[in-house]
């Protein structure tokens, strides 16, 4: 019995497939087509942002101690709500590892989750990401809706909230990095 050339590529087709949800090459390429359709956030308009009022949020640290998120007020803030299980957040995070590197000292970043520390922890050594976690606290008032996951923000000096973007975007392009740099220089 011969095997046609189609059948061949069919059957190939097939297990290439397959591998994307048996193995750990699937993982990865699920995470490099994530990060191939992301493109970077929109700038809200002007006439359209929102302006935070009340920074009164608690939040946890890295080292699991408390703080107000009020320290931020007059700063630029950049934050990100992501969970280690979501592949569209570990797609995120790289680049938004590339912002960190670049804008640490010179704005406020909160990269929040509401998971447990061990398991975070483990994922970010996995990864080798370097930015500080902050962790929610479930319950807490928030001045940005935190229930969506990954969704980011960057909040201007005068608490008006000049991006905010569900979903996973690409943070460490030029538009962003001159955006930042004419936020900062306000």
């Amino acid at each position: 019995m011969k095997i046609s050339k189609k059948t061949i590529l069919n059957i190939a087709l097939i297990l290439f497939i397959l591998s994307f949800f048996v193995t750990p090459i699937g993982h990865y390429g699920k995470i490099g087509l994530n990060r191939i359709f992301s493109f970077p956030p929109s700038v809200i308009e002007k006439a359209e942002q929102q302006r935070i009022t009340d920074y009164d949020w608690r939040l946890k640290d890295e080292e699991w101690d408390f703080f107000n998120f009020e320290k931020s007020k007059g700063n630029v803030v950049f934050i990100n709500l992501w969970a280690s299980w979501r592949l569209p957040s570990e797609a995120e995070l790289a680049s938004i590892q590339k912002l960190y590197d670049l804008y640490k000292g010179k704005m406020d970043f909160y990269i929040i989750t509401n998971e447990e520390r061990e398991p975070v922890e483990a994922f970010m050594e996995e990864h080798e990401f370097t930015f500080p976690v902050t962790y929610l606290i479930i319950g807490e008032k928030a001045p940005i809706d935190a229930d969506k996951v990954p969704a980011s923000y960057i909040i201007d000096k005068s608490g008006n909230i000049v991006i905010s973007e569900e979903g996973i975007s690409d943070w460490s392009t030029d538009k962003i990095y001159t955006l930042l740099d004419e936020l900062i220089a306000e």
